[in-house]
This record gives C-alpha cells, structure tokens and sequence, in this order.
C-alpha cells in the first residue's frame, strides 16, 4: 500500500501527468486546515480522479463546491477493488466527510431493546447508539407503538421494566412492586421467578418481537387445551388471553413472505440534490421494523450508483437488525458483485441482491418506494423552511456585525460558578447553523483564585486558541483535530467587559485579523463589537438574534451542567474521600450496597463489617472518617 503525496493551490488543479497510479484504491479531497471533505474509491485512481477535472459546467452543483472548497487531494493503492471499498468505510466512519453520502435519520427511531448483559434482562425503550450487551427490535414508528406492544405481551411474557435501582430497592424492601400483582412482572426482585424460568421468558419473547412465533402459540395452545380438559376453566381463560396477545402482535407484523424470508428492502425518491431512502426489515416473513434516512447527492450519481452508495452507507454503520440473507433494491448497484462480495463476508454467509420482477416483494418493493416518496415530500417542506431560516440568519449576522464572510462556524463561551467556588467554561459550537456536539468542550478553571468572571474568561479563551495554534502548527497527519478549526465569529456571553477580555486574547495570540469577536448581553439581547461605544439591538424576532440567542442559550446550559457535575462530585464524596484503603472501586461499591453516602454515614461498625468483601481495617478507617465530628 502507498500513499500518494499531497498537491495544494489557490484553486485545485489537475494533477501533474503520470503521478497517479493506474490502480484500485481510495482518495480523499481536503481544505487548507487539512480536514477531509470527501472520499472514495475508485478501480483505476488515475481514471476517476481525472474525471474531476474536466469542464465545471457538466458537474453537479455540490461537485462544484466541493472541488472550490478543495485545496488538497491525496491516494492510497491498495491490492484490489474490494480493499478500496473497506479503505472508504474505514476513512468514511473515521473522518465524517462534509460531501460524503450521509444517511441521516429523518427521525431519532425508537427501539424495542432487552438488555441481556443485565442480571435479570429488562424490557424498554431505547433510542440513539446501540451498545452491546442489548438485543433490538424495531425500529418503530413511535414509542407509544412499542409500549402497545409491551403492554399486550408482559402478561404472557412478564419481563421486567423497571430500571436497575427500583429492582435493587424492592429486593432491599423484600416485597414486589405493582407490576407484579398485575401479572405484569414475573417479580424477580423477590425469588418469585428462578433463573431458568426468567431466560427461558426472555427467549420467548425475544422469538415473538422477532416475528418467530409459531412454536410459542402451539405451545400456548397445548397449555389451554390441558387446562381445559382438566376442567381447569380460570387457567385455560388465562392461557387463551396469553395466546390471543401474541397473535394480535403477530398481526400487527405483516406477512410479506414465507417464514424462511430473511430480507432488507429499500426504496428510494428524490431530487437531482437529495433522497429520501426507506428500509423495511423483513424477518421470518414479517416487517418487523423500518427505518429512513435522507441523503445528500453530493455527486451527479446514476440511480445505481446512488443505490450502490445507499446501501454501503446503512451496512457500513449499525444495521439494526444485521446482514439478511437477500437484499431487495429498485435499482441493481453500481458495483454490485464487489458489494455482495462485502455484505457475505459481514454476514458469514452469501447475501444476495436484486430488484424484485413480480409477485409480492414486488409489490413490497412498490410499498417502500411510495413511503420513500411520502418522507421525502415531508422532509422538502420542513427543510425549505429551516434551512432558508439558518441562511437568513448567517446572512443578517454577516451584514449586521461586519465580518467579511458568513460565520459558518460559531463559537460560544460561557462561565459558570457558585461564589467563586467549581469555577468551569463551556465552549459550544454551531456549524452552517446547527449544533456540532461532537465539538463542544468544557473547561475546568485552574488559575483564578475567587471570584473573577474576567480572568475566568481569559484563562478559557487562551487555552482554546493556544490548543489552536499548536494544532495547526502540526503535520496535518499528526493534528488531533480537538481545536484545528478556527471560529468564523467567537461569541462571548456578557457585555463590554467580556468583549474586552476576548478582544484582548484574541490580539495577544496575533489572531486579532482572523478571528472576529463579539458579545451578547441577556439584558435587552445587546449584541457589543469592536470598534463600536453602542450596542447593536437586533430587531426582535429577526432570525439572526434567534440564532444567537440559540447558541448563547445552549452555551450557558452547557456550563451550569458541568458546575453542577464537578459541585455535586465534590459535595457527596468528600466524607469518603482519602480513606486508606478505600479506592475508586471500593467506595462506588460501598456506596450502592448501602444506598448512598447518609447511609454510610448512619452505619455502625458492625455493619460495616458484615461486608465480607471490605476488610476490617478500612470498615474502620471508613467509620472513623463518616462519624468524625458527630
């Protein structure tokens, strides 16, 4: 593998002839603070690297500005095709590309999930990343389908729902909670359940939200009918109720197919600039979940090339419910053997893809793509309002304040502290508009003695931009990208003062020319700049002062959370802080085996003796310590 050397100019240019190899491989365009704006991968980089340098006019319109972001490019060769295409995944999910194809959840799915790393596994609602440890089902459309769900299963499956510390204080009361009188909950926290009995309702359930239930309802049957020659009348009306819940969850699942049917659909509809992509989980013959995503057509794509990358993107991530054995798409890919080649070897065993001729996945097919188009016609509308208003306000704020650009990048300072006491800044950043979380930072105070929100502000503010400056110090292949990017406006929250203070770092630093400052007063939203003895009032209700007002908002929130973090850190574990003997580990498991700091301080000796893991000399030293001045 080699690694093609960097060029740079004002304007990207054509690379000099015969540098690029005639190879497979992954390239990757960057701007001039060295960050990846796009890669891919290509069977000969010569070929499709050259195809970026022809006439502007018969690119796409995000090409275009690609290529005008652009000041650098560099190649990596690889052996094969199928390398490239693990060498863009692997570059994809490490860097995040701005112009990459990026599915975006249209909405943040709620899953079905039991957390089998558990001691006794819960049913819930989860959203967000999924950690191991879990088993998901869905996603549903909302979470109030999932709790329908639950509520008709518990009583045939009575899992637990109950968060770890309501099972921790039942078990210490030695009496169940409601759900347990309700046939709802098997009551594990007081032995009423053993452990094989518990995972063989886990293994049940898991059968039924996975659209396997056929072996469940002829066993449910079997124990009706028992019951009811046994003229046991009240335990075979118990049985039928059990048995009529999971066949309406089994309803509610539609059959698409027979039960060996393992398959992931995908429909797609959109514009000469965005998709909307929908993805139906079929398993055992039954949807069981969906999924949509919207895409940014970055290049002037074809339907399968566009399919191609669709489909690499949802695999490449987390699918929810793995690699199926088939996946049905409305366009064969762009690379479809090298695609399936990749899926088979995540899956262990062939996957195959295809577009559905007739019959019913093809109607299935026809289902998704109409969902498709639905989404993206929502998605137009909800979008042409919000991104017209982020524009607007970048506009109004480039106008109003006088900076020479629009500030695409935004960031905002905030101090927190109580008397002087847990002094912390917070830095939160906004990106074309939106807020980048994976860049927020948190400071923690160390050289103001007191109470001084000025020097606070100084100290922050030189950390942040001399982490800037000895970033971009570096080889771009060694910068750790915390503090790379410099901000378009730095937004400080208060008044005159605090602009002083930004203005006087920002000069120190030699970065007065490049980096615009500003603040935001909450009395009467008074925005102060350099330069100028008078606020700028905004007009109420303009989008750049909702804008500011967003950031500084969220800035603020971000301070007072960590203050209160550091302060409640300080305040509960001080009374068993420096304890021979008593580590990190000892004292978070002495503290909830006893139910919380009091308790330990209300604990006598012998109490804290009788722990077999904690050795009597550090019970002593513990006692000692909590009952010191009592």
């Amino acid at each position: 593998m080699r690694s093609g050397a960097p060029y740079a100019a004002d304007m990207i240019e054509r690379p000099p002839a015969g540098t690029i190899p005639d190879l497979p491989g992954s390239y990757q365009f960057k701007d001039g603070d060295g960050r990846v704006l796009y890669v891919g991968k290509a069977k000969s980089l010569r070929h499709r690297l050259n195809s970026y340098f022809g006439s502007p006019d018969r690119m796409a319109l995000r090409t275009v500005q690609m290529l005008e972001a652009a000041e650098s490019v560099e190649w990596i060769q690889v052996s094969n095709e199928l390398e490239a295409l693990m060498l863009e995944f692997s570059l994809i999910q490490e860097h995040s590309p701005r112009f990459n194809v990026d599915l975006k959840d249209d909405k943040s799915y709620p899953f079905l999930a039991i957390t089998l790393d558990h001691e006794w596994p819960r049913a819930m609602v989860m959203r967000g990343r999924r950690r191991r440890g879990v088993r998901y089902f869905g996603p549903y459309g909302n979470a109030g389908a999932i709790r329908e769900t639950l509520d008709l299963l518990l009583r045939t499956f009575p899992i637990r729902t109950c968060t770890d510390s309501k099972l921790d204080a039942h078990r210490r009361l030695g009496r169940p909670c409601l759900l347990f009188h309700i046939e709802k909950c098997s009551g594990p926290c007081v032995g009423e359940v053993g452990r094989r009995d518990y995972d063989e309702i886990v293994v049940d359930l898991s059968r039924v939200l996975g659209g396997d239930t056929d072996e469940v309802e002829t066993r449910l049957s079997e124990e009706m009918e028992a019951a009811s020659v046994g003229l046991e009348f009240e335990a075979a009306a118990r049985w039928r109720d059990r048995l009529g819940s999971v066949r309406k969850v089994a309803e509610r699942q539609q059959m698409v197919g027979g039960q060996n049917e393992d398959i992931d659909v995908f429909g797609l509809s959109g514009d000469e600039l965005e998709a909307a992509v929908q993805v139906f989980y079929v398993r055992r013959g039954r949807v069981i979940g969906r999924r949509g995503f919207v895409v940014d057509r970055i290049e002037d794509l074809s339907a399968s090339e566009l399919v191609g990358e669709v489909v690499a993107a949802h695999y490449r991530g987390d699918p929810p419910q793995g690699v199926p054995r088939e996946v049905l798409v409305p366009d064969l890919p762009e690379g479809m053997d090298l695609l399936g080649e990749w899926l088979s070897r995540e899956r262990g065993t062939r996957v195959r893809i295809r577009v559905p001729q007739r019959g019913d996945k093809r109607s299935l097919q026809e289902t998704v793509t109409r969902n498709a188009a639905e989404e993206f016609m929502r998605h137009r509308l909800k979008r042409a309002a919000d991104h017209n208003s982020r524009a607007r306000a970048l506009n109004e704020l480039q106008q109003v304040l006088g900076l020479p650009e629009a500030p695409l990048r935004i960031e905002c300072f905030d101090m927190s502290h109580l008397q002087g006491t847990d002094y912390v800044g917070s830095m939160v950043v906004l990106e074309d508009g939106l807020a980048k979380k994976s860049d927020y930072r948190r400071f923690k105070v160390r050289g103001v003695p007191g109470n001084d929100d000025y020097a606070a502000m100084e100290e922050v503010l030189t950390r942040r931009l001399t982490a800037f400056l000895e970033e971009v110090a570096l080889p771009v292949s060694d910068r750790p990208g915390r503090f790379a990017y410099p901000p378009q406006l730095l937004l400080v929250d208060g008044g005159v003062g605090q602009l002083g203070v930004a203005q006087r770092v920002v000069a120190d630093l030699g970065l007065a020319d490049r980096i615009p400052v500003a603040a935001l007063a909450k009395r009467f939203e008074e925005v102060f700049v350099p330069g100028r003895s008078d606020p700028i009032l905004l007009p109420r209700g303009s989008e750049a002062l909702y804008l500011l007002q967003r950031v500084r908002d969220e800035s603020h929130r971000f301070a007072v959370a960590y203050h209160r973090q550091l302060r409640s850190r300080r305040m509960t574990g001080s009374v068993l802080d420096d304890i021979p003997g008593l580590g990190p580990a000892r004292r978070k498991r002495l503290v909830k085996e006893m139910g919380g700091v009091r308790a330990v301080q209300r604990a006598g000796l012998p109490d804290l003796q009788e722990l077999s893991w904690l050795p009597d000399a550090v019970a002593e030293a513990v006692y000692v310590k909590a009952h010191r001045g009592q």
